[in-house]
């Protein structure tokens, strides 16, 4: 029997549980509140360079992924990134470096293999969608869920009801889960046990700055990493070393600044906020030219990094009710294959409990 699926959200854990359901009897319905997918792994375009501005790439840290990525999936302008990433210590004094952050964070100085696509980061989602047979609702942001004998039903912002599903996959950041829960019609010990366990989830917020100069800048390695948690900088990349993203002669830096400087800036404007970023990275990188950069952007991300999982049980008593999460969050790691791991491992549990 054909049974229905809903996904609120088509970042990658989305995406992946998507890919894994296609394997099963299965009606997949995906809601994303934006115009684009792969959340946090976000690619834009400006002026001919393209780039990364959240998640920077992919690791090769997991099989499963590693296999889905370069057997499963379409490869073309499947690229690596041949530099490596350095870190840097308190002072901002810079060192060739296999050992910067934790596991936890989004940049780990080990050198491992790191992929991304000509096209973006966010072909990862696209790709996984297209192998899949989901439909995907864009704009369309959920605003309450219900439980009934009939299964879940999904309610959008605007007062759009979608019918009754099988079961439900909730892949927001953990503090966004634990609001639609506590808006959703369903009176249950177990939703607010979920509920908690979500809402307990540390997170570090991040700002981050692109910079764009018309100049080439010659440095031996791809990213910059902090070592310590007291520099005002996190994380410096150079974009131009992904092939496809930057014109030849240019550079465009991404720097995300580090969680305590991010949050005292967050509500920033856009000309302090930039001016700060680009000189930070001057200073970083000993380089005056850099305060001037001759474009500029800028994201904000409130729940860039979880810091920790999410309590086991709440999720084995969710799925009893057909409700299930997945996430970097629900994986208790902040990096992008943690995200599309849980996804995959999600979306075949999903599939065996249906």
């Amino acid at each position: 029997m054909q049974r229905s699926v809903a996904i609120v959200g088509a970042g990658a854990a989305g995406a992946a549980a998507a890919y894994a359901l296609r394997e099963h009897p299965a009606d997949v319905t995906v809601f994303e509140k934006s115009g684009g997918v792969c959340g946090r792994a976000a690619t834009r375009r400006r002026d001919g360079c393209v780039y990364e501005y959240g998640a920077n790439y992919l690791t090769a840290d997991d099989d499963r992924v590693t296999e889905l990525v370069t057997e499963e999936l379409p490869t073309e302008g499947l690229t690596e990134i041949d530099e490596p990433v350095w870190g840097f210590d308190s002072d901002g004094a810079i060192r060739e470096s296999r050992n910067t952050r934790p596991a936890n964070s989004e940049h780990r100085g080990e050198q491992t293999t790191r992929w991304t696509y000509e096209q973006g980061i966010t072909q990862l989602a696209k790709r996984l969608f297209a192998a899949g047979d989901a439909t995907v609702h864009r704009h369309t942001r959920v605003e309450s869920l219900a439980r009934s004998e009939a299964g879940w039903r999904v309610t959008d912002a605007d007062g759009g009801s979608y019918g009754s599903f099988d079961a439900t996959l909730l892949t927001p950041p953990g503090p966004q889960t634990a609001d639609l829960l506590g808006q959703s019609e369903w009176r249950h010990a177990d939703r607010r046990r979920l509920r908690q366990a979500a809402a307990s989830v540390p997170y570090r917020t991040v700002v981050a700055g692109l910079l764009h100069y018309d100049f080439e800048l010659d440095r031996p390695y791809y990213g910059l990493v902090s070592e310590t948690e007291d520099h005002d900088v996190g994380w410096v990349g150079r974009e131009e070393c992904k092939a496809g993203h930057v014109p030849d002669g240019e550079t465009l830096l991404l720097v995300q600044m580090a969680p305590d400087w991010s949050v005292t800036h967050y509500r920033d404007d856009a000309a302090a906020l930039t001016d700060a970023i680009a000189d930070a990275t001057a200073t970083l990188l000993d380089d005056d030219r850099l305060t001037e950069p001759d474009w500029t952007d800028h994201q904000h991300w409130r729940y860039a990094l979880p810091d920790d999982g999410v309590e086991a049980d709440a999720l084995e008593t969710a799925a009893a009710h057909d409700l299930f999460v997945a996430g970097d969050w629900v994986a208790g790691e902040a990096r992008l294959h943690a995200a599309v791991r849980n996804g995959l491992r999600t979306g075949e549990r999903i599939g065996e409990h249906l």
